[in-house]
């Protein structure tokens, strides 16, 4: 006798049609891998990785005189897929959230970089006031909703927008990031549940940059496919290629298609790689520099995207200008926030406690 299994309706479902639905979305996307981008729309994915990479290399270099303190996570490597998926996204509508490698979110789904460096450096002028800095940082106002240091914590939190989104038939969908280090964590799987049995509009998002906080995949974790731990809770998963932007964004339209339908959450793995370590501190001995070197050379994802434009007839010289404008953007946000001041003291007790109910 064929297994089968109760679906939300009570009717019974074959398990054979239960695996299809779990890899249904991997085919379709594997149907039509690439986003046929325009020549306009590659462009503007590329300034907006340029601007992440010439951000968090200026982060650094203010990191390394003391300017921003604390704990300070680089996404330089990583860029295609925040701006790969978040480009898909309805700014306004939906919401994101993320862990403690947050720069690069921000700044892909359009906030100032003036008014995130000043938060990296805490100050007043600081998106979170200056009270955030590098980890924690927040906008309602661009349903941005950080910055998490704790590992995993996001996650959950997602679900709770997702229910948002839902309860408040907004339409909106919500984009929860987490790490490969991140996905072995116990509340991620009662986020999953959760979210499945209310078929919350939410893309949970594992960047499996390969190493956590330093220890490889296949050393940390039983399964190391983890597009395929939503299994059990019937989510289905995707399998993307993190270093290529538009792999990236064709996914995406694959993933939010099916949560905004109604059909529940989705479970995407960005393969993707950082160059720098896990932190500011780390010195990352746990890979060899050749392995670094061959991902810099062989499969970065904004000199992919630059080479393909070339070969699409777009002059050197007008890459060149793109990179000087981004180059003077970043310097500006510097600027700006080395010279705005720091937090009045008593900023230190404002958002603190909710004064009236």
């Amino acid at each position: 006798m064929q297994n089968r299994r109760s679906n939300r309706d009570g009717r019974q479902r074959p398990q054979s049609e239960i695996k299809s639905a779990l890899r249904s979305l991997q085919e379709t996307h594997a149907a039509n891998l690439r986003h046929k981008a325009s020549d306009e729309e590659l462009l503007k994915f590329y300034e907006q990785m340029l601007l992440i990479r010439r951000f968090e290399e200026r982060a650094g270099q203010l990191y390394g005189l003391g300017l921003i303190g604390g704990f300070c996570h680089l996404y330089i490597g990583q860029e295609a897929v925040a701006v790969g998926l978040q480009s898909a996204l309805t700014p306004g509508k939906d919401s994101v959230i993320t862990g403690y490698r947050d720069h690069g979110h921000m700044l892909a789904y359009g906030i100032d970089p003036k008014v995130i460096m000043a938060e990296l450096t805490g100050r007043a002028a600081g998106i979170s006031r200056g009270k955030g800095g590098s980890m924690h940082m927040f906008s309602v106002d661009h349903k941005f909703y950080g910055g998490h240091g704790i590992v995993g914590a996001q996650v959950p939190l997602g679900a709770g927008l997702a229910f948002s989104h839902k309860y408040n038939e907004d339409g909106g969908v919500c984009m929860a990031y987490f790490g490969d280090g991140a996905a072995n964590q116990g509340q991620v799987y009662e986020a999953f549940n959760m979210a499945a049995l209310w078929s919350l509009p939410i893309v949970f998002v594992v960047e499996n940059n390969g190493y956590a906080m330093g220890t490889a995949v296949k050393r940390g974790s039983a399964e190391t496919d983890f597009y395929r731990r939503g299994t059990a809770f019937r989510i289905p998963g995707m399998s993307v290629n993190g270093m290529d932007v538009l792999e990236v964004r064709a996914a995406a339209e694959v993933a939010l298609a099916h949560v905004r339908s109604g059909a529940g959450p989705v479970l995407m793995e960005l393969h993707t790689y950082r160059y720098r370590g896990h932190s500011m501190s780390d010195p990352a001995k746990y890979r060899s520099r050749e392995e670094v070197q061959d991902m810099r050379e062989n499969h970065d994802p904004i000199e992919a995207a630059k080479d393909e434009l070339v070969k699409r007839g777009v002059s050197e010289e007008r890459m060149k200008d793109i990179d000087k404008q981004i180059r003077s953007k970043v310097a500006e946000a510097a600027d700006f926030a080395e010279n705005s001041p720091e937090p009045e003291l008593p900023e230190l007790y404002t958002d603190v406690l909710v004064e009236t109910y």
